[in-house]
């Protein structure tokens, strides 16, 4: 490993993430032109827009033979978003959404997150299987369109003005002009994912570290900045429910359509070793469960449960950089970790049920004052 192959890596992330913003821009405006709602476009153009350097990242990575990389980007990402980037959210101002869409949405991400790991049980994620998967994010697609146009109206104004924000001054360009913004953010993806997962499998043979373990890592944080910059950006801004919805729409995109289309590219389909099967898809599901309380307890996220995310998530990555370098200190994180699992899951869901109680409560004061 030399310093090119350091620039490469940096050069590939700077690229990921000004062609996704490129891409976001151009897509978001154009939309806004042909009379697209931005609520409509906040759910599918802005969320599925940020997870572009995942496609193009793991796209590339079954095309050249990584499997490895592209699966470990999938994974790595769904994790990191949900326990980084929501829980980074989280401690900025809290996060308490009203949007009613999210509660299909979490439940569908669970089913599409144990449907994944049922297809790899067999060590191999298929082209059938990725077909299937392609499949459920047309239908969603679908169906959230449909379902965004009923709405609610002070959620229909945050998005509406959190699109406007986003276009900026490219709302007065040409359609041709953001056109180009769309095939410049294409590109610049392309280059950007080429550089990155050469420099990723460089530095994973040089360091003696597997191509799983800098997909889980190094990979899927950088393919994640765009997410971490709108989630981050909307909730300082108090859009709470673009900085959720982005993370479950991303997720939810992930699996089924980047994960799907690597299936399908790739000519062997996407192999899964039996430690991720053991530890990663695992841990996906454990981040993924720990959103139902939320659901229980009014879509909030209070400070306190961002760190502990935030902590869970940190925890998880030091366990594979210790494992990594054979470090005898995984005998002390693995169990930690087996410990932490459980016990974040029964505080989420404790906090959740008392949130669900008193939500109930108090919808049963309001309908006695009301009669």
């Amino acid at each position: 490993m030399n310093a090119l192959t350091i620039i490469s890596l940096v050069i590939g992330l700077v690229c990921l993430v000004g062609g996704a913003e490129l891409l976001v821009k151009g897509a978001a405006t154009i939309a806004s032109k042909l009379g697209i709602a931005p609520v409509i476009i906040g759910l599918t153009v802005v969320a599925f827009g940020t997870s572009a350097p995942e496609l193009a990242v793991s796209v590339s990575a079954a095309l050249g033979g990584n499997a490895d990389v592209a699966l470990g980007n999938v994974v790595g990402s769904n994790i990191g978003n949900i326990l980084l980037i929501l829980g980074a959210s989280a401690v900025v101002g809290g996060l308490a959404v009203q949007q009613r869409i999210i509660r299909f949405d979490i439940p569908l991400l669970i089913v599409v997150s144990v449907v994944a790991l049922l297809m790899s049980l067999d060590n191999n994620i298929g082209r059938i299987d990725g077909i299937i998967l392609f499949a459920g994010v047309l239908a969603y697609t679908g169906w959230l369109i449909r379902q965004a146009r009923g709405e609610r109206e002070d959620i229909v104004e945050e998005y509406t003005e959190s699109v406007e924000t986003l276009e900026g001054v490219a709302v007065e360009r040409p359609l041709w002009f953001n056109v180009m913004l769309v095939m410049a953010g294409l590109v610049v993806l392309v280059v950007g994912s080429q550089l990155l997962v050469n420099s990723a499998t460089d530095i994973a043979e040089a360091a003696g570290i597997s191509d799983l373990v800098i997909g889980l890592t190094v990979v899927a944080i950088g393919t994640s900045l765009p997410e971490l910059a709108t989630s981050m950006l909307a909730a300082m801004r108090g859009q709470r429910d673009i900085a959720v919805g982005n993370v479950i729409g991303s997720n939810l995109f992930n699996l089924m359509s980047v994960l799907g289309l690597s299936s399908i590219v790739s000519s062997n389909g996407i192999a899964v070793s039996d430690v991720s099967l053991r530890l990663d898809f695992p841990v996906m599901l454990v981040a993924t469960i720990v959103l139902v309380p939320i659901v229980w307890n009014g879509f909030e996220i209070k400070r306190w449960e961002g760190f502990v995310l935030i902590a869970f998530y940190l925890v998880y990555v030091t366990y594979l950089v210790l494992d990594a370098n054979d470090s005898d200190a995984t005998g002390v994180v693995g169990p930690a970790a087996l410990i932490v699992a459980p016990l974040m899951i029964l505080t989420f869901a404790v906090t959740g049920f008392q949130g669900w109680r008193r939500h109930r409560a108090n919808s049963g004061s309001n309908v006695s004052s009301a009669t």
